[in-house]
């Protein structure tokens, strides 16, 4: 049996080492990951979006999140599936993403989306 606390934390960390190729934040403070399950045996499951419906890059982010998850722990299995079905939107970055949106390119991003809607 494992601390699936402790393995969600490590996860959740190293996931923060993958980047959005085309946005320079890593995929947790975008809002990617969508779901993340990891059982008392081993087993982890983990689903990942993108910002874009025609992602060209989703089959890369898939094997980075798979690798990110192997360097920190050792899972009895591993599922990573993509969803590029759920509309990505400003809404789903954290508060730190939006930081390090507006400190990269200058506006605050949600106030932005929020006046086009």
């Amino acid at each position: 049996m494992i601390n699936t606390e402790e393995w969600r934390k490590k996860i959740i960390e190293n996931l923060k080492t993958v980047y959005d190729p085309e946005i320079p934040i890593n995929i947790v403070d975008l809002g990617l990951i969508y779901e993340l399950k990891i059982s008392e045996d081993g087993d982890v499951y983990i689903k990942v979006g993108a910002t874009s419906p025609f992602c060209p890059v989703i089959d890369y982010l898939v094997i980075a999140v798979e690798e990110a998850i192997k360097e920190v722990v050792k899972p009895k299995s591993l599922k990573v599936d993509s969803d590029l079905q759920t509309t990505w939107t400003p809404l789903m970055m954290t508060e730190e993403g939006k930081k390090i949106f507006k400190e990269i390119f200058g506006y605050d991003i949600l106030e932005t989306y929020k006046k086009r809607q």
